[in-house]
């Protein structure tokens, strides 16, 4: 072999061997698909959502154009015309609640998953400040430690505590 370092990987142990040292990283984390089917089944709910909307509507109208064609066909009169009136109060009374509701539906959904988001923005944010917390303590246990070595060895410590920018009590 030569005297350079050569290195081989294998995949399915996750590590890299360079001459006689076999650094191992970490295993790789599996794709997840759960985000991806997420989104695809929240899209087709909105889309069914919005097909079943425009289901009511066309029917609806269907139903308007129905009652409009036996008017005309019948009695173009006054009399046909309220009933016309008569016929498309409650239809159109029944898309607009339906539209309403399903606004309504859609807005409570959207709340829900601001809400969990917030929540889940919120947990995060706590381990965070946990973690920050926890670095910070044991920085600060290092530069009393550090300072207590550098002070029984009779070395001044004023430059390392103007450093850390420590009050002048703080040791």
């Amino acid at each position: 072999m030569s005297d350079t370092t050569s290195r081989t990987s294998d995949p399915t142990l996750g590590s890299a061997a360079y001459g006689d040292t076999a650094v191992f990283a970490a295993p790789p984390e599996p794709a997840s698909t759960e985000p991806a089917a997420e989104s695809s089944a929240r899209r087709s709910t909105a889309w069914s959502r919005d097909l079943r909307f425009m289901l009511v509507v066309i029917v609806a109208i269907a139903a308007l154009f129905l009652a409009f064609a036996l008017v005309v066909a019948f009695t173009p009169n006054g009399a046909g015309v309220s009933a016309l009136a008569v016929v498309a109060a409650p239809i159109a009374t029944m898309v607009a609640a339906y539209y309403g509701i399903s606004l309504a539906l859609r807005q409570v959904a959207d709340a829900r998953r601001a809400a969990d988001a917030a929540e889940a923005r919120a947990r995060a944010a706590e381990t965070t400040a946990r973690e920050s917390d926890a670095w910070a303590a044991q920085m600060e246990s290092g530069l009393r430690v550090a300072v207590a070595k550098l002070a029984a060895a009779r070395i001044e410590t004023r430059d390392v505590e103007r450093a850390a920018g420590t009050p002048d009590d703080f040791f």
